[in-house]
This record gives structure tokens, C-alpha cells and sequence, in this order.
């Protein structure tokens, strides 16, 4: 396995580095502190291609395979310093566009796909419910057919980009008797008769990734608004979380390198009894190890993303990076926050907020237990 940079994925991770930093961190704390979705960055992400960046190039993406689709989001992660907006931009192509990439029809494709790659419009998944969280496939959304089409009924809950999205990605039980292989998945507009969406919900951070409920009253689809093959949801919606469970990460990576290097600053500049505090060694291992936790989740998560460009299986691969990230995330976020004393405790700086961000990758996308549990069945336990 070769994980070295190809010259295109250095331009690239270079390119996005740069535009993060000097386009998307205008007024962050203002937008984290107003709950409020960052539409003119969104904007600028989309023309520079990081809203399609696993799509194909004929609908309006990039084309890159998951290792590229990675770097990229990593270099989003480290350059922008508003993480519900990396959040939301992944959440919107790994969860709801590649799906669509995968099991929707060339007319759904074409209609749909260059809206959400130039940020035109705004995607959510609408998957989980009040009873079915970790366990998804409990859905009590139904979906029933009518004439040439579907009737959907239910409601869906914690939906990313939800108050601001135009498209939904709707999951719906069309056998309930087929259990987890009796589940749809349907491309809904916001504007059809039926679709309401709920409030904003605050939330401990993410703030600027809007995340609502949304209900579906007797909404009518037509069948080029199904995904896949009758029935064929369940499997869609396991390669997105592949997808997601990887790349998604990768901006979490990248994040934790730019906490690093702040933390690594801030030591050898800070003095306490006359000398830098990172010369005493309660600070200096903290901050070895969160060097040690970011070059570990990389790398699984490089691995992971290679072997899924390879074709392979990599459930046990892609367990094990979520995992290293997220937890990794959360952990460098206490440390940080230690490390900054009073300073980093202050909502004045962007340091608690980092730790605020990191608490939920632990949940979404599959909790640290369903990834523990991922894990020991592939060791046959």
C-alpha cells in the first residue's frame, strides 16, 4: 500500500488548504454564536467544487475516488475553522448526493445532481427517527404505493441541513415484514404538498450545520423518485455510511491537525515559573499524544479509504478510522481546552468550541459502540 500524495491530490489538498483559509473564516465566531448557516460560504464552496467532490464530472463533481474525496475534506478540516459547515458540506454529498450517484435513474441524475454540486441546492438525510437511531433499519415511516408512484408517512428526526435544505433524502419501510431488506429510499423536494420542516434545533455545537425534524404527511413520489431497485434502500444506505464513516472523518483529522498546531504554539510560547509550559512534561506528553492519536487515525482512515478504492470489503478498516477519529477528536479537545487553562475555557476563543464540534462525531454516523461492536464481529466474537 502506497499512501503517498499523487502530484494532482498535493495540488489539490494544497488548493483547498489555501481557499479554506482565506475564504471561509470571515465572522466564524459571529455565524457559531447566532446558529446561523453560512449561505455565502456554501456559495463559494460550491463553485470551487468541494460540494461534489465524489461525484462524476458529467453531473457536475469532481469524479474522485474515496482517498482523494478524503485529503480534500482533511485540507477543508484544517484550513476552515467552522466545522458545522464541514460537516454540513459532507453530510450533503457523502449522505444524500452519492447515493443519488448510485441508484438513482439518468433523468433523476441529471436534474438533480449539478443543483447540488454547485450549491444551488442544499441536501439533508432524513433517515433517523425518534425509535431508530443506531438501529435505522426500525423505521416507522412507511411508504405505500398509489397508482405509478409511493405514498410516504412519518417523521424523521436530527435531520443535517434540514432547515435550509431543498432536497431530502427520504428512508421509508415498504415491507416492514422484510425487516432492514424491505426499506426505500426516496429523493423528496421540500417544496411537495405534505413536507413540513420543523425549527432549528440547538444543539451543543455544529451550530451552523441547521439540524431539524421533518414530517411527512401523505407525500406522493413518483416511482423515478425511488432509488435503486424496489427494496433496495438498506444497501444504498450502507455504502453512504461507507462513504461518510471514511471521508466524513477526514475533516476531523484535518481539524485536529490545526488544533495541534495551535496547542504546540501556544506551549512553546505560554511561560509559568519563568519558562515555556510546554518544557514541563505533563504538557509535553499531552501534547505527544495527541500527535500520536492524529497520525494513528490518519492512517487508518487512509488505509480504509485505499482499500474501498480497491474494491474490498473494509468494514472492519472503516470501523476502526471512524473510531480513531472521533474519539481521537474528542480527546485532543479536553487536552486543548487543559492545555489553554482559562483561556481555552472561554467562548471568547475557538478552543472550547473545537471541543463542542468533536462531541458529536462520537454519535452520528454510527456511535463508537456500533463501531466497537463493527469491530469485534469482524474478530468473530
Amino acid at each position: 500500500m502506497d499512501f503517498s500524495y499523487t502530484a494532482a491530490q498535493k495540488e489539490l489538498y494544497d488548493r483547498v488548504l489555501r481557499f479554506a483559509r482565506e475564504q471561509l473564516n470571515h465572522g466564524v465566531l459571529e455565524r457559531d454564536r447566532e446558529r446561523r448557516f453560512p449561505k455565502k460560504e456554501w456559495r463559494l464552496c460550491g463553485e470551487f467544487g468541494l460540494l461534489g467532490l465524489c461525484v462524476p464530472e458529467k453531473y457536475g463533481g469532481m469524479g474522485l475516488d474515496h482517498l482523494s474525496t478524503a485529503l480534500a475534506l482533511e485540507a477543508l478540516g484544517r484550513g476552515c475553522q467552522d466545522m458545522g459547515l464541514v460537516f454540513a458540506l459532507s453530510a450533503h454529498q457523502l449522505a444524500c448526493s452519492r447515493p443519488i450517484v448510485d441508484g438513482g435513474s439518468e433523468e433523476l441524475k441529471q436534474r438533480v445532481l449539478p443543483k447540488l454540486c454547485s450549491g444551488e441546492w442544499i441536501a439533508a438525510n432524513a433517515i433517523t427517527e425518534g425509535e431508530a437511531g443506531s438501529d435505522v433499519f426500525m423505521l416507522k415511516t412507511r411508504s405505500e404505493p398509489v397508482g405509478d408512484g409511493y405514498r410516504l408517512t412519518g417523521a424523521k428526526s436530527y435531520a443535517s441541513n434540514g432547515p435550509v435544505a431543498d432536497v431530502f433524502l427520504v428512508y421509508a419501510n415498504s415491507a416492514p415484514e422484510k425487516g432492514y431488506l424491505g426499506i426505500d429510499a426516496f429523493v423528496v423536494t421540500r417544496d411537495m404538498p405534505g413536507v413540513t420542516v420543523g425549527q432549528p434545533i440547538d444543539k451543543m455545537g455544529l451550530h451552523t450545520c441547521l439540524t431539524s425534524s421533518v414530517y411527512l404527511s401523505d407525500v406522493e413520489v413518483s416511482a423515478g423518485q425511488r432509488l435503486g431497485a424496489p427494496c433496495g434502500g438498506a444497501a444504498l444506505f450502507t455504502d453512504s455510511m461507507m462513504w461518510e464513516r471514511s471521508c466524513l472523518f477526514a475533516g476531523y483529522v484535518g481539524a485536529m491537525e490545526r488544533q495541534l498546531e495551535a496547542v504546540a504554539e501556544y506551549a512553546a510560547q505560554r511561560k509559568q515559573g519563568r519558562r515555556p509550559i510546554g518544557r514541563y512534561q505533563a504538557i509535553s506528553h499531552r501534547v505527544a499524544d495527541m500527535k500520536l492519536r492524529l497520525e494513528s487515525a490518519r492512517w487508518l482512515l487512509y488505509r480504509a479509504c485505499w482499500l474501498r478504492d480497491q474494491g474490498e470489503d473494509a468494514v472492519l478498516e472503516v470501523a476502526l478510522s471512524k473510531l480513531a477519529a472521533s474519539e481521537g477528536a474528542v480527546q485532543g479537545g479536553l487536552d486543548a481546552v487543559q492545555i489553554f487553562g482559562s483561556v481555552g475555557y472561554s467562548s471568547e476563543f475557538s478552543i472550547e468550541r473545537m471541543l463542542r464540534d468533536a462531541v458529536p462525531s462520537t454519535i452520528f454516523s454510527g456511535t463508537s459502540e456500533i463501531q466497537r461492536n463493527l469491530i469485534a464481529s469482524r474478530l468473530g466474537l
